[in-house]
């Protein structure tokens, strides 16, 4: 009777591309590379003057000493990320661009072209595919991955696999990434920070004493600063103190479905599967203001920027195959306070005059006497535009929506 080959490990993996946006702007911007430089806020006058003053040279032939700095920045903007050389001066995503300022003047600061970081993250992934074909997409520049019944997965722990995806994304795109190997997701997340950039870690099961529990409890995916403020409080500051504890006890102290996920995650328990294909909730596009606006006296600027992003969630449902019937919008006001208001469409809809409408009267639901800082349009209760095309061809048809402009 022949015995079956016993079943190979489940190695699962994280990628997560190095400095993402900033590492593609180098890819424009070669000459910058070594260099501070901060991604963050729109495009503006100094961007715009920097193309002009070119004329025909190339991005990559631009003198270094003509690129606008952080130091002559004035508004109210957050970084989207920063080079490597930059956040060595305490600087990192979502820090206000004058903050940042004052302790890295002499920075370069570049606008977000969201539209080349989607180009590239769809080129990374798409290659990822070709060679690995289980995939958990997670946002725009990191993904998990299944190993384990890949050829070379098992090899090393999943090193000669990591190698292999790392070379095919440099070569392709000039990118570089880390990579973690690992039993589960929990723990190839946590692996994928151990050697950035343009690293890789592999960790068995019998690595969680001496590779795991050394590490801070913030380090584990799900544990945000007011959860680690509290352990600090009760004496835990590291994993291994963390899976010291009994189940019962955490549960005590964090509530019973908390209590018991911390238990796990310290002893590098996670057993959920990739996730090749997870549907959006909802698509939606915000913008923080460089300065507040006030409702009246700038209401052709707001207008075009409500327009604005109402097109561009249109175009975004249009790419990734989706229509909606949720039209919602997103206010904050100078004083932090947010609100939101939407509304349910009797069809659903990817057109962007008929989001524009119904966003609009969603805000006319708000009362705007307080100047704004932030607008968002969002569209929910998503369907696949194929599914939607296909109900309609059994349907009757219908007389199309009219639609207005307001605001």
């Amino acid at each position: 009777m022949n015995t079956p080959p016993p079943s190979p490990q489940r190695r699962i993996a994280h990628l997560d591309m190095d400095a993402f946006y900033a590492s593609v702007e180098l890819l424009r911007y070669p000459q910058l590379k070594g260099l501070p430089v901060v991604i963050g806020g729109g495009r503006r006058a100094q961007d715009e003057d920097l193309q002009a003053q070119q004329g025909e040279r190339p991005p990559h032939k631009i003198p270094v000493a003509d690129f606008p700095l952080l130091k002559d920045y004035s508004g109210r903007g957050v970084i989207t990320t920063a080079t490597y050389a930059a956040r060595q001066f305490g600087i990192g995503s979502a820090m206000g661009l004058m903050k940042a300022a004052k302790r890295c003047p002499q920075a370069i600061l570049l606008p977000v072209d969201f539209a080349a970081y989607r180009h590239y993250s769809r080129t990374f992934k798409d290659i990822i595919l070709d060679i690995a074909p289980l995939m958990e997409d997670r946002g725009i520049d990191e993904v998990y991955i299944d190993f384990t019944q890949v050829p070379g997965g098992q090899r090393e722990g999943g090193r000669v696999l990591a190698r292999l995806i790392q070379k095919a994304i440099f070569d392709a795109t000039g990118l570089t990434c880390s990579v973690g190997v690992a039993p589960n997701k929990l723990l190839a997340k946590m692996a994928s920070e151990f050697n950035k950039p343009n690293g890789i870690a592999i960790v068995f099961e019998e690595d969680l004493q001496s590779k795991i529990w050394p590490l801070a409890c913030r380090k584990i995916n799900g544990i945000g600063p007011k959860a680690d403020e509290k352990l600090q409080q009760l004496g835990i500051t590291t994993i291994g103190e963390l899976a010291q504890k009994e189940q019962g006890w955490l549960m005590d102290h964090f509530g019973q479905k908390t209590g018991a996920w911390m238990f796990d995650a310290a002893h590098g328990v996670d057993s959920r599967p990739v996730v090749l294909e997870s549907e959006p909730v909802s698509i939606s596009r915000e913008t923080t203001f460089d300065r507040d606006l006030h409702a009246v006296r700038d209401k052709a600027e707001l207008g075009a920027i409500f327009t604005r992003l109402c097109e561009q969630v249109a175009q975004d449902l249009a790419r990734k195959g989706y229509v909606g019937k949720t039209i919602g919008i997103k206010l904050r006001f100078d004083d932090f306070k947010s609100v939101t208001r939407d509304l349910t469409l009797p069809d659903y809809t990817l057109d962007a005059a008929t989001i524009r409408h119904h966003a609009g009267l969603c805000l006319k639901r708000v009362p705007l006497q307080q100047r704004l800082r932030l607008l968002g349009v969002r569209v929910g209760s998503l369907l696949p535009l194929a599914e939607h095309q296909a109900g309609l061809r059994q349907e009757a048809p219908r007389a199309p929506l009219q639609t207005t402009m307001d605001l």
